[in-house]
């Protein structure tokens, strides 16, 4: 479902059908094919259906009138382009002057057709002086290309390969990837406060509570299709409540002396008594009852709930039972239900926020959850999160033993097993000062600058010490900020600047341009409309075409030889370092012997219930970490695709007959870098997760054998099971390893499948479909507009691109 359909559901008040439109994979173009049989079998219910029929009859019939308009406008700029091309006849003076705007791009006396010259000449001074004008916004560049891109589409035929080639092309120009920025911190540390300022919403998630804390991922982004503020809440399944209330009764029954502030009671006491009140301690029989899910339809229907309000606090007071634990609550909340046991995720949408256009900040509990598919979720968002914020107040900063043990206990997670660049320690509450009701302004100024320096400089030199973390990033990737919320927005000592919260807007706007719909879009338009204009022109460049192509092939060659060698290499690489894994797992074996011969400790048994109760991974509120033998290191590879180019520039200058392919051919190629670097990153997780995946289902058995021990000697017995499993299974290491060797393996030929078909595709269609060209429609003048945005919007600074300069003959390198 694109965000076009979400958009009309929400505005024709049916949001409920947002998920089922989902689920059916309903676009804008199936939606107005729909017919009444369909939309019986979508919409059941007959008031929601008869809603949905009315305004999709009024869509219909305004997209009628909309193509009419289109024709007509057609229409009437072709009188006024002739009536333009009558009046440069008349008036030969204005009309010379006017073709010298341009340099000619012959050396003879004759003016070659040229696109821009070509243009210019079919458009009135008022026209032209439109088109000129500097200044436009993103949002309206990104509007007015989609909006050729869509009238392109709609005039190609699907009658020859080449218009189809074309057709699919403008299809795969959208994308709706977004950058995630993960947000780690113990309660109170000031992570909504953060947030909160840093949009500019100071009651958007709640803060301030001592005893409240968030319990279930938040997501926060702009809102794009609507000016409501809006959460969407993604609940687990039935069958995930139902095995957790059946696993809490047997840790509740099995351990009815527990001590009440142990960690796991707590959890599961908490949960029960959130949802339910008293009633889970009179019986379990009847947990599943529709009553307790009254306000939570969604829930049994295994659909998204979605709230809309018209302001933040509004929205703050609607979704708060679905985030929020509070282990003290007060007498009004007495009898109030609390549904964040059974929320997977909240994601919050904002409007009129462009500095979260394409990215999203995620609230995340630190440790994971014990709820299998909630501790799923959490670790694919933390492996997908481009930066990590680790929060944490000022005062103790370099020495917060949990920030450093969230920090290390996700390292691998967003390391090697993830996309992580760049990781932000952020030291909060920087205008909280002790003794400080008889200092001037300007001393407590002084004095928070002071400490601020003293932080930056404690977490660096923590930073060091790190080697768990320093194995997965460098110097450079860490970065520390000091800042505080209460005094960005009041201003009573700080200046913004002083806050840093400022420059944290500033990195978040750097990584909103980077990853820029409107770079991506616009720049794959002016490609694909260079094709067709090129291949409109085909006769002009008919006999060097051939010889363009006998280089392509040959730099194809010769490059993916190169990558392919490369990929080769970093295989090999990368098996010598899990040979060495390999070697040294006689040291898990030693962890695990350790950890089993704790039988002494008095909590114990406890704790070795538990981490088999969690198929070998138990963790506990402090942050404490106990695994099974699935520790193995393995390296990874990238950056072998920057190796990859046609040379498409060179060929550009020499091959000035062709130039238009060419363009659309190194569009093409910076496409598929940029395709295969998504796939290597995501191929990269799912290699290194592997190997504790892989060594996870060997234990798998073992540790449902251990659950089903009970009785005298269980602590004995449930060892036992472990030792010996883990013995008669020593070549799980080297299965694992081989698992992913195997996996790296398809990776390359993935690489090179990919490079060498879509590249070759796309060059035979480009320059050798003489024959299918003449149905293309003229897109000169739409090139030109598409050619002006191209090179005004923002370019993210690792990015080359080829940009035309005055002249239209010479390109430049940017």
């Amino acid at each position: 479902m694109d965000d076009f359909v979400r958009n009309k559901l929400v505005e024709w008040g049916l949001s409920e059908l947002v998920e089922k439109f989902k689920d059916e994979q309903i676009d804008s173009e199936s939606l107005c094919e729909l017919d009444d049989q369909e939309i019986n079998n979508l919409i059941t219910k007959a008031g929601p259906r008869v809603k949905f029929k009315k305004n999709l009859k009024l869509l219909k019939e305004e997209k009628n009138t909309n193509q009419e308009t289109v024709i007509s406008f057609q229409c009437q700029q072709q009188h006024e382009d002739v009536a333009d091309v009558v009046q440069c006849e008349e008036e030969h003076e204005e009309a010379a002057d006017v073709v010298q705007v341009l340099p000619s791009t012959s050396d003879t006396g004759k003016r070659k057709p040229d696109l821009e010259s070509d243009a210019s000449r079919l458009q009135s001074p008022a026209k032209r002086q439109r088109q000129s004008m500097p200044g436009f916004e993103e949002p309206t560049i990104l509007s007015n290309v989609k909006n050729i891109m869509a009238f392109v589409h709609s005039r190609l035929n699907e009658q020859d390969k080449l218009s189809a080639f074309l057709k699919k092309k403008i299809s795969d120009l959208e994308t709706n990837k977004r950058e995630l920025v993960g947000v780690f911190g113990k309660t109170g540390a000031g992570k909504s406060s953060l947030i909160n300022a840093i949009i500019k919403e100071k009651n958007l998630l709640p803060s301030g509570s001592v005893n409240a804390c968030t319990s279930v991922m938040i997501k926060v982004e702009a809102n794009t299709y609507s000016s409501k503020y809006e959460a969407e809440i993604e609940f687990i399944t039935k069958e995930e409540w139902n095995e957790e209330l059946w696993s809490f009764r047997q840790f509740l029954d099995n351990n009815k002396n527990q001590k009440k502030e142990d960690d796991d009671y707590h959890d599961a006491v908490e949960k029960l008594s959130a949802l339910y009140g008293d009633d889970w301690r009179k019986s379990f029989e009847n947990l599943m009852d529709r009553k307790y899910f009254k306000e939570i339809p969604e829930f049994l229907q295994s659909r998204r709930k979605i709230l809309t309000c018209e302001s933040a606090n509004e929205l703050s007071a609607e979704f708060v039972k679905y985030t929020r634990s509070d282990s003290k609550q007060e007498e009004s909340d007495e009898g109030k239900q609390w549904f964040w046991p059974l929320v997977k995720c909240v994601t919050v949408r904002v409007p009129n926020r462009p500095l979260l256009q394409h990215v999203t900040l995620v609230d995340l509990p630190g440790n994971g959850d014990c709820n299998k598919s909630r501790d799923q979720m959490w670790k694919g968002i933390v492996g997908d999160c481009s930066t990590v914020w680790i929060v944490t107040e000022i005062n103790r900063a370099a020495s917060d033993k949990e920030a450093w043990g969230i920090l290390e206990s996700v390292s691998s997670l967003i390391g090697n097993g993830g996309e992580c660049q760049q990781i932000h320690f952020i030291c909060t509450k920087s205008d909280l000062l002790d003794d400080s009701d008889d200092l001037s302004s300007a001393d407590i100024h002084d004095r928070i600058v002071k400490r601020n320096i003293q932080a930056n400089d404690g977490v660096r030199k923590e930073f060091n010490k790190r080697s768990k973390i320093k194995t997965h990033f460098t110097d450079d990737s860490f970065k520390v900020f000091t800042v505080s919320s209460k005094e960005f927005l009041k201003g009573k000592h700080l200046s913004p600047e002083d806050t840093e919260i400022p420059k944290l807007k500033g990195f978040l706007q750097e990584l909103n341009d980077c990853h820029s719909e409107t770079v991506n879009y616009v720049s794959g338009a002016y490609g694909i409309l260079s094709l067709i204009e090129g291949a409109r022109r085909r006769k002009e460049g008919v006999g060097k075409a051939d010889d363009v192509c006998k280089v392509l092939e040959k730099n194809m060659t010769e490059k993916l030889d190169q990558v392919k060698k490369a990929v080769e290499k970093a295989i090999k690489d990368f098996e010598q370092c899990l040979t060495e894994g390999v070697k040294n797992s006689k040291t898990s074996d030693e962890k695990l012997k350790s950890f089993l011969d704790r039988d002494k400790q008095p909590s114990f048994f406890k704790t070795l219930e538990a981490v088999v109760r969690k198929d070998g991974m138990h963790k506990t509120k402090k942050g404490e970490h106990y695994e099974g033998p699935n520790d193995v290191k393995g390296g990874y590879f990238d950056g072998v695709i920057s190796r990859f180019s046609l040379d498409t520039n060179s060929l550009i200058q020499k091959y000035q007959d062709v130039k238009l392919q060419l363009i659309f051919l190194q569009t093409e190629e910076d496409k598929i870098k940029a395709k295969l670097n998504k796939i290597i990153l995501k191929e990269k997780k799912i290699i290194y997760n592997s190997l504790t995946e892989a060594i996870e289902k060997n234990m798998k058995k073992c540790y449902e054998d251990a659950r089903k021990i009970s009785g005298n000697d269980a602590l004995k017995k449930m060892r036992k099971t472990i030792e010996t499993h883990v013995s008669l299974n020593r070549n799980m290491y080297e299965d694992a390893k081989e698992t992913m060797l195997e996996k790296m393996d398809e990776l390359m030929m993935i690489i090179c499948k990919e490079l060498k078909e879509t590249m070759d595709h796309s060059i035979k269609l480009s320059l050798k479909a003489s024959a299918l060209s003449e149905s293309l429609p003229d897109v000169s003048e739409h090139l030109e507009t598409v050619q002006q945005h191209y090179n005004e919007v923002p370019v993210n600074s690792q990015r080359k691109r080829v940009k035309f300069d005055d002249n239209p003959k010479h390109l430049n390198i940017q």
